[in-house]
């Protein structure tokens, strides 16, 4: 391999997707040093910047009461769901915009992990607010995120968190928070699931401040046994054994693998280190990670980002029409942020390679080939008819195309437009 595949490869997996200019200067740097600067945020992050969280009123269903009108409770829906298309189209508008894309795609991956949906939460403010605990310890060590993440609103609505009483346990958050979140399946027993849901007693959500409180009536002091240890555990103690535990790391370490290097081929040992960051540097110096070019599918989000940056297409930029389209191809292609399917996350590999998903694949497709950038068209149709293909592998950072996908672009050269769509939607960049 190359070193431009090199780099090509590692900003495509590390990333939303490498526009042309960034593989050139990751090429000019070299590999390791184009690794370094990916794990080192940058100080200042002008797309970020730019790409403020957006300010939330209170959740609208929080001034309401038992004597609400029917109107007043649609009403309050409405704006929910206004609010949260809001949101949803703001984290976007940042994957795109952002300059440290690995701290992007990094939340996203935390997001389809700790999976929590907007559809029943119903929330925005509180969405939004888990989107920033996860940023705030999502490249650090395991244990200050778990233990955030335990008395996350979000995910305390989500798992029925308020419902865990002294008097009546409910084992959901418990069970999930070891079975998917830290340990794995086989790494825990019944009696630790029913101990950690008595630990994880006693908070509930304010709505009306998007908070968590502690109520001590509703929580269960006694002795806990968990994962052999004996002793009074609450919330907090109980995520730090959980963090602390050898499993946990290793289970993390095989969930980045599994959604950065390959659903297919098991982790190699010893990626797990002492923080986030550190494994994820271990990951990407994998001699095996070099194996995975060219085998991944492409999340639906990461498909659309990607291309929204290679086309130089800001989605805040778009008419209101068009930024609709992309949240509807996003839809129909299974994958919203904010709303993963279940407590288990999106699914991965060819789950992605439908008959359907491929038909709204190449809809969203002409809309991202009719919104692209005029400098960004400008670029393909400089280049002479018979050599736009190769311009379009350049474009969107493909190292090269298969035979018959070439001869499926080569009498499209002259319409660049129809030439983009039928690249976007190509195996060669479906697949990373």
């Amino acid at each position: 391999m190359s070193d431009r595949e090199s780099v090509a490869h590692l900003l495509r997996r590390a990333t939303f997707g490498p526009t042309a200019d960034e593989v050139d200067a990751a090429e000019r740097a070299g590999p390791a040093a184009t690794l370094d600067r990916l794990l080192t945020p940058p100080a200042t992050d002008r797309g970020a910047a730019a790409t403020p969280v957006p300010a939330l009123p209170p959740d609208p269903y929080a001034g309401l009461t038992k004597d609400s009108t029917r109107e007043q409770r649609q009403q309050a829906n409405a704006e929910r769901r206004k609010q949260l298309q809001q949101v949803t189209e703001w984290w976007l508008d940042r994957m795109v915009a952002a300059q440290d894309g690995l701290t992007e795609k990094l939340l996203f991956f935390w997001h389809g992990h700790w999976a929590t949906s907007a559809q029943k939460v119903k929330s925005a403010r509180l969405m939004v607010g888990q989107l920033e605990t996860l940023r705030r310890h999502g490249r650090g060590p395991l244990g200050p995120l778990v233990a955030a993440m335990v008395r996350d609103p979000a995910l305390i609505v989500w798992l029925d968190g308020q419902k865990n009483t002294r008097k009546a346990p409910n084992e959901n958050l418990a069970r999930e928070l070891m079975e998917l979140f830290t340990l794995g399946i086989g790494a825990y027993s019944e009696a630790d699931v029913k101990a950690g849901a008595r630990a994880l007693t006693g908070w509930v959500v304010d709505r009306r401040t998007g908070t968590v409180r502690f109520e001590t009536k509703r929580h269960d002091p006694g002795e806990k046994s968990i994962l052999g240890q004996s002793a009074r555990f609450d919330a907090e103690a109980y995520a730090g054994l959980l963090a602390a535990q050898p499993a946990a790391a290793t289970f993390v370490a095989g969930r980045l693998w599994f959604r950065y290097a390959s659903t297919e081929t098991p982790a190699p040992d010893g990626l797990a280190g002492a923080d986030t960051i550190a494994t994820v540097r271990a990951l990407f110096s994998a001699p095996a990670f070099a194996q995975t070019r060219g085998t991944l599918v492409k999340q639906p989000v990461e498909w659309l980002v990607g291309a929204l940056r290679q086309l130089g297409v800001r989605p805040s930029a778009l008419p209101e029409q068009q930024r609709k389209q992309l949240l509807a191809g996003l839809n129909a292609l299974d994958q919203v942020p904010l709303r993963p399917p279940s407590v288990g996350g999106w699914p991965a590999g060819s789950a992605w390679l439908t008959t359907s998903s491929l038909q709204a694949r190449l809809r969203t497709a002409g809309v991202l080939a009719a919104a692209t950038a005029p400098g960004v068209l400008a670029r393909l149709t400089a280049a002479p008819t018979a050599g736009r293909p190769d311009a379009l592998a350049r474009l969107l950072v493909v190292d090269g195309w298969g035979a018959r996908t070439r001869a499926a672009l080569t009498p499209l050269a002259g319409e660049p437009r129809k030439l983009l769509a039928a690249g976007l939607v190509s195996p060669e960049y479906t697949v990373s």
